[in-house]
């Protein structure tokens, strides 16, 4: 038990979340390792949602709204984390959750999926193995024809940089939360929101329900104001200025 007094209890208790999702079996070990990887960028970062990590908040919503075919992709790390919340996007949008696994095995896709029909969702779709995306050798190609392999908007917190690069190939957009601005993630998705995923969700179901009042041309001119490599740079600086 975390004391609520204890000046690291957010961080530890998202360790914790993790550590449970190990021993459920929906969780790698491998994520702990890239959860700490991106805990460290946190603390460069002040650990809190910048300015620049709300305009692409607002611009992954404009788009997630007009998409039509959204798809909302999920691993192991955030079915542990964020799961209530993804199910919540998931409803929101009317978009379906495709779980979507490096290290995968039939048992671990559907523990997840059980995890978030549990949490209330409406479509978990499976990989299927019948079906694969171009430009990729991992476990991570294999989708279902259902989900990413016709969605045109694809969004991916806690992605691998080399599917976010097969995404882009096979025309789609992605949206990606990662805390390092420097991965490859950050660098070729759509929209890179550089903030944490159990603080930009909440901003991210928010925004979508608040946008989802405007019309297509307001939607559109949100988008078309957007600048991802202008929001990596800034992330940077804030990097840069937290260090000096």
């Amino acid at each position: 038990m975390i004391p609520l007094s204890h000046p690291r209890y957010e961080s530890l208790k998202i360790r914790e979340f993790l550590e449970r999702g190990v021993i459920m079996g929906i969780t790698s070990l491998n994520g702990l390792i890239a959860h700490g990887r991106g805990e460290a960028f946190d603390y460069l970062l002040g650990e809190k949602t910048h300015g620049f990590a709300q305009d692409a908040i607002n611009v992954s919503s404009a788009m997630l709204l007009l998409a039509k075919h959204p798809v909302i992709s999920v691993n192991g790390n955030t079915s542990a984390l964020v799961p209530r919340e993804l199910v919540v996007l998931s409803n929101t949008l009317d978009a379906p959750l495709e779980v979507n696994l490096f290290h995968s095995s039939e048992e671990r896709l559907n523990k997840i999926k059980k995890v978030l029909i549990r949490h209330g969702a409406q479509r978990v779709l499976l990989p299927n193995k019948k079906y694969r995306m171009k430009y990729l050798a991992s476990n991570r190609k294999f989708v279902n024809q259902n989900g990413i392999l016709k969605a045109d908007v694809v969004f991916v917190p806690l992605e691998d940089g080399d599917r976010t690069e097969a995404l882009i190939k096979n025309g789609k957009k992605v949206i990606a939360i990662d805390l390092n601005p420097l991965s490859r993630t950050a660098q070729h998705a759509t929209v890179t929101i550089v903030d944490n995923i159990v603080r930009s969700i909440q901003h991210l179901i928010k925004t979508v329900k608040r946008y989802s009042k405007l019309d297509a041309d307001q939607l559109r001119r949100i988008i078309e104001q957007f600048d991802n490599k202008k929001t990596l740079k800034n992330a940077l600086k804030c990097i840069h200025q937290n260090l000096t």
